[in-house]
């Protein structure tokens, strides 16, 4: 594997890693190279990223290596989360959103598990709409990150507590992931339509 490459699919497993980022010894096992060749790419990529003027930087955060957006950038990016455009939320936004109301504390790649599609981006979204935040660490390999709802989301949703959700207890037999998931989305959407409606009224 020459270093271009190298460097190319650092930066793509970084962005796979989103905020739980990779130490160096994971890139090192993932590529198969000596960990020394994966702290130089990194200093290398670092410094290119900042001497291009790239919108992503690499950061170093807790023995783990992460992309990260531009701190000065940030009012451009509030912008898009608060954007009537995006007021809404998207399908696969819903569906994460409803597993983890549901399981929290649930980390990413349970979420993920469970949907059987990558769900960063949909965390990410709803974090920055502050329906979902940080709520503690997994105690497994890396302490993923456990997530849960906030009470910006009870708002969304109009609802008093967790405990007002829609039920679910009919499905708890179910051995399909994806069918259940399914169904928590669309209780969660119904819920979401007829909060509107009142909204409205």
């Amino acid at each position: 594997m020459n270093y271009r490459d190298l460097k190319s699919i650092i930066e793509g497993l970084l962005f796979l890693a989103g905020e739980e980022g990779l130490s160096v010894k994971q890139l090192a096992e993932v590529t198969e190279q000596r960990q020394d060749i994966i702290t130089d790419a990194l200093l290398d990529m670092k410094a290119s990223f900042e001497r291009e003027g790239r919108g992503l930087q690499i950061v170093q955060l807790a023995g783990t290596y992460q992309l990260a957006t531009l701190p000065e950038h940030a009012p451009f990016f509030e912008r898009l989360a608060y954007s009537p455009s995006r007021s809404s939320l998207s399908q696969a936004a819903l569906e994460t959103l409803s597993i983890i109301a549901y399981r929290q504390p649930i980390t990413r790649i349970e979420v993920e598990e469970i949907r059987g599609v990558k769900s960063e981006r949909a965390i990410h979204t709803l974090v920055n709409k502050d329906l979902i935040q940080e709520v503690g660490r997994a105690e497994a390999i890396g302490r993923p990150i456990l997530y849960g709802t906030t009470p910006a989301f009870l708002d969304y949703f109009g609802l008093g507590s967790l405990e007002d959700l829609p039920d679910l207890t009919e499905f708890e037999n179910t051995d399909q992931l994806e069918e259940e998931t399914q169904l928590l989305f669309q209780k969660l959407e119904e819920q979401q339509l007829t909060f509107d409606d009142v909204k409205e009224d």
